[in-house]
Order: C-alpha cells, then sequence, then structure tokens
C-alpha cells in the first residue's frame, strides 16, 4: 500500500505545483490586465464627460453668437463712447462738451489739452487737460455735469487752488506788508484731467 502511495502523492504534489505555477502566471497577466483595463475604462468615463460638456457648449454658441449679435446691432451702448471715426476728432468732441459743461456752470475755460495716451486700449481711450476758474458753486455744478455726461466722462486727477491775492512787501515801506485786493474770496483756479472712451481706432 505503502509503494502505491507515494507515486498518487508524487503526482498530487506535481499537479499541485503545476496548477500553482498556471495560477501564478495567469494572476501575473491578469491582475496587470485588470488594473490596466480598469484604469482605461476611468480614462474613457472622464473622456465621455469632458465631450459631454463640449457638446453642451457647442449647442449654446448660436444662442450666444444670437445674443452677441443683438447687442452689435443695439446703439444704445453708443451713447456711452464719442463716435468720431478718429480719436483726434473724437478728443475735439471730448474738448467742446467740456467747454459747454464750464460755460452751463458759469465757469472760465482758462485752457484746454489734449493728452497723449501712453498705453493702446479697447476701446480707445482720450483725454484732456483742462483749467478753470470759477466759484465753488461753479465748480460743484461742473463735477455733477461731469458725473452725468454722456458720453461718459472720468475725472483722472484734480487741483484746487484759491485765487485769493498773496500777501505782498510794500517797497517803499519795507516793514508794513499789504494785501492785494482779492478778485473774489471765492474764486478758485482748477485743474482737471479726464478722460473717455471712443469707438474711432485710428489717431
Amino acid at each position: 500500500m505503502s509503494a502505491i502511495s507515494k507515486p498518487k502523492a508524487f503526482c498530487l504534489l506535481a499537479w499541485g505545483a503545476a496548477a500553482v505555477l498556471v495560477l501564478a502566471l495567469l494572476g501575473g497577466t491578469l491582475i496587470p490586465w485588470w488594473t490596466k483595463n480598469a484604469d482605461l475604462n476611468r480614462r474613457i468615463s472622464g473622456t465621455e464627460d469632458q465631450l459631454v460638456r463640449y457638446q453642451r457648449l457647442l449647442d449654446s454658441r448660436p444662442a450666444l453668437e444670437s445674443e452677441l449679435q443683438q447687442v452689435r446691432n443695439n446703439d444704445s451702448y453708443k451713447a456711452f463712447y464719442f463716435n468720431a471715426p478718429t480719436q483726434s476728432l473724437a478728443g475735439a468732441q471730448l474738448q467742446s462738451l467740456v467747454q459747454d459743461i464750464v460755460n452751463t456752470a458759469q465757469g472760465r475755460l482758462i485752457s484746454t489739452q489734449l493728452l497723449n495716451e501712453e498705453r493702446a486700449s479697447t476701446p480707445a481711450r482720450i483725454s484732456v487737460r483742462t483749467q478753470i476758474q470759477g466759484s465753488t458753486d461753479a465748480l460743484l455744478s461742473i463735477l455733477y455735469q461731469i458725473e452725468q455726461a454722456r458720453p461718459f466722462l472720468f475725472v483722472e486727477r484734480m487741483s484746487i487752488r484759491s485765487s485769493a491775492r498773496p500777501i505782498v512787501v510794500n517797497q517803499s515801506r519795507p516793514n508794513r506788508p499789504v494785501r492785494r485786493p482779492p478778485m473774489n474770496r471765492d474764486e478758485l483756479t482748477v485743474r482737471l484731467d479726464l478722460f473717455g472712451f471712443t469707438l474711432g481706432g485710428e489717431s
């Protein structure tokens, strides 16, 4: 009996070792394949989600283009810009508008000068430097009209000084300084840097 059982035991061990070897080979092949397959499935799922989002964007494009065209065809927004073929002409419009504002407020426009814009912008920006004289009430009226102006105007810099006469030394009697008679106690000199935007692209 023992002589018969030994070959059987040997066969069982051999078949068991072969089975283990086969399982090891299958495991070494199937496990990486399964892992890679799962990774590919995740990538495919993510790509499908991206495709769905891109398709939604493509589907919404005609509606967006239609809305954009409606905005372009709407002339109401043009009231906010100086509408001139060139920036130079838009600058002349800006100077004219400033002069009208100052005259309406009963101020005096002493000088006005167009400023060169160092930085490009879209839409194009135009700037002007003005010097104005007037009362406090006139200045308040000017600033209010600038705020309400159409096309839009923006104050970039502002400086204010009084126009009252300073004390001067009497040349004939140096120990007795005298004050020049003031022009107007409420008179102010104001320097304003203003800017707006124009639809004209060329200078």
